[in-house]
């Protein structure tokens, strides 16, 4: 059999580009929404999505751009060889650098870039890194996608950089601290944030009607909004359990001031059951939990309450996925900015609820 003799110096080079692109899927893990671009290039979209990356030497710098039609600064969280490493504001303009240090004597270090506000308060785009960077990979673990609204987000629970009398609204979210996260990092699981402020399943906190980005109609764009001209979600994600915690801005009554229709929960209802049929398209094999919240109560609680059973009741005999499951938060009375709750009352969330979740995945 004749074969063709490759030229060396072709040969290096074909070698060497297979090296090079070996070498760059893994160079940086992404999770959550992520916006992957060309030359390692990423939009950071959803709250706590982020970008990961081992590097050697005592120090580096990563740039960084808030990027949106709406320009204003943004926020991120550095997570550096497992370590909580602060709340760093991205301004608008020009890519900025964030000179990062070490003090410990580990020859191969883990920075991780988390986005700190969500979705609709603009993107951060990483731009490069000038750390030597070693190859990363990923451990394999149980995964769970937390939807729901601001609560979800870790909107409004930080005000340690800007008191909550000052400054704007998304200047007090850590998404690093929102239950999710923090559950996740406790029980040892991936997570993905699909989460928006105000949102809802049939109106949203202070709006209603056909034309409002409500959760059903967002969710599977990427960027959670309804600019069709932004990429579709991929769903690789494929979760163990989806968690949904949806309803507080239905049961809301707005700022008083823009005309408010009574709470529907034939219309909540019927626009949750449409929603879980979408999920379970995308993610035949999840267990879903649905969840109340812990800002509704008295009355409203009932009703949302019953609201769920309904739900779930709709799916009890749909024997091709595993049966819906409820959760139900205790109440709070929150105490951080903007009547949200703030860190430590997301702990006390993730303290409930983490226990339940870590034995589903366990019987999974």
């Amino acid at each position: 059999m004749f074969i063709k003799k490759i030229p060396l110096l072709i040969l290096f080079l074909l070698i060497s580009a297979m090296s090079i692109s070996q070498t760059t899927e893994k160079t940086f893990l992404y999770a959550g929404r992520v916006d992957i671009l060309q030359d390692n290039k990423a939009v950071l979209i959803g709250t706590a999505s982020s970008i990961s990356f081992n590097f050697t030497g005592n120090e580096c710098t990563i740039s960084l751009q808030s990027i949106d039609s709406w320009e204003h600064h943004n926020y991120v969280v550095l997570e550096l060889d497992g370590r909580y490493a602060g709340k760093y504001t991205v301004q608008k303009g020009a890519p900025q650098s964030f000179p990062v240090k070490v003090t410990s004597n580990k020859k191969v270090h883990n920075l991780k870039i988390y986005k700190g506000t969500e979705a609709t308060m603009g993107n951060v785009l990483f731009v490069g890194t000038t750390a030597k960077l070693t190859s990363i990979t990923s451990k394999k673990k149980k995964k769970i996608e937390f939807i729901g609204d601001s609560i979800t987000s870790g909107a409004a629970n930080d005000p340690s950089t800007i008191p909550c009398d000052q400054g704007e609204y998304f200047d007090h979210h850590n998404g690093f601290f929102a239950y999710g996260p923090i559950l996740s990092r406790n029980i040892d699981a991936d997570y993905l944030l699909s989460s928006v402020s105000g949102i809802g399943i049939y109106r949203n906190w202070n709006d209603e009607g056909p034309e409002v980005p409500i959760m059903p109609a967002v969710y599977e764009n990427l960027y959670l909004t309804k600019d069709n001209s932004k990429p579709k979600y991929d769903f690789a994600f494929q979760p163990d359990i989806i968690s949904i915690a949806i309803g507080t801005n239905d049961f809301s009554n707005g700022d008083g001031t823009k005309e408010r229709l009574p709470f529907n929960p034939e219309k909540y209802v019927s626009n949750y059951v449409n929603f879980i049929k979408m999920l379970y398209k995308h993610n035949p094999n999840a267990q879903l939990v649905l969840t109340n919240s812990p800002m509704v109560n008295g009355e409203k609680a009932v009703i949302f309450e019953n609201c769920l059973n309904k739900i779930k009741a709709e799916f009890d005999t749909d024997k091709s996925h595993r049966p819906i499951l409820i959760f139900k938060f205790k109440p709070m009375t929150p105490s951080g900015c903007s009547g949200h709750p703030n860190i430590e009352e997301h702990k006390i969330m993730a303290a409930e609820y983490g226990p339940f979740l870590k034995k589903l995945l366990n019987e999974k």
